[in-house]
């Protein structure tokens, strides 16, 4: 029997990139709707305590357990002892609330951040030398990682150096397989142009977690049409929660049934909460996945 659990990220209440989007809602409302919508876990949000007793105090009460949490790494810009430094003050937060997966983007020379740069027509492309960075450096981080018995899942990313499906290939043919597995996020895949069946299949054995989001598809032909920013793609609501959009997650849920998955499904669908409510499109994806899973 395939172990999975299925949590949901904050970004839908709060947007850690761009505080203005959900500064209203507090951090005990994001939870409690969390879990009143049927989600037994979370990822960490920048309104979350950074203390692990205060945080475990206010998550188990409502029957919520923490997935993992975001790091930027800056392996192809920075020294790497900076990354480490870093890193390890975050896996030991992770390891004490219980997490087995450490969600890892490389940030070197990312747009994602820029609210003015073209996502697509400015995506950053590492040279040979920054590659040796990375996957190297990745490494080492994911050997960090296996002394809390614990693993690195690289995310893939809109706006980033690894986005395309050949830049996943190659991230996962030149890093150890023992020290560095893979996130898979379907929205990021089909925003990028990618076939995220494709992507299942040929990394399947690298797979240690997964976020599920979905693209409207209007949204997503704007943003390549008008040149917009990653951000701005958001702020119009290229994102999505499963079920609303235009990703049909059935054929991906036979993938991962089929390769007996185990670990998170984390719903991850950043848009405005002004326009649109995040505990009634967090019950609708909960809906949404039951019927398509029977999670």
């Amino acid at each position: 029997m395939t172990i999975i659990k299925l949590g949901i990220a904050p970004i839908a209440w709060t947007n850690d990139d761009m505080p203005e989007l959900g500064k209203e809602n507090t951090f005990e409302q994001c939870i409690s709707e969390m879990a009143l919508a049927g989600y037994t876990g979370t990822e960490i949000g920048n309104k979350y305590p950074k203390n692990p007793e205060e945080l475990k105090s206010y998550l188990e009460p409502r029957g919520l357990s923490v997935a993992s949490a975001w790091f930027s790494a800056f392996l192809t810009t920075k020294p790497f002892e900076e990354t480490e430094e870093a890193f390890m003050l975050h896996r030991d937060f992770l390891h004490e609330m219980g997490a087995k997966v450490i969600v890892v983007s490389e940030q070197g020379h990312s747009v994602q951040g820029q609210m003015e740069t073209p996502v697509f027509d400015k995506k950053p492309e590492f040279t040979e030398d920054e590659w040796e960075k990375l996957t190297s450096g990745l490494d080492k981080l994911g050997e960090l990682a296996n002394e809390k018995d614990m693993s690195i899942v690289y995310h893939h990313h809109m706006g980033t150096g690894v986005q395309t499906t050949d830049e996943i290939n190659r991230l996962m043919a030149e890093t150890d397989p023992k020290k560095v597995s893979l996130l898979y996020d379907t929205g990021h895949l089909v925003f990028s142009g990618e076939d995220p069946i494709e992507v299942y299949q040929t990394h399947k054995d690298r797979i240690k977690h997964i976020h599920f989001k979905d693209i409207r598809k209007e949204k997503m032909e704007e943003v390549k049409t008008n040149t917009f920013s990653f951000l701005k793609g958001v702020k119009e609501g290229v994102f999505t929660v499963p079920g609303d959009g235009m990703i049909d997650f059935t054929p991906i849920w036979e993938e991962i049934e089929k390769d007996g998955y185990e670990g998170w499904i984390v719903v991850e669908a950043e848009q405005d909460p002004a326009k649109a409510n995040p505990f009634i499109y967090a019950k609708n994806a909960r809906e949404y996945i039951k019927s398509v899973t029977k999670l």
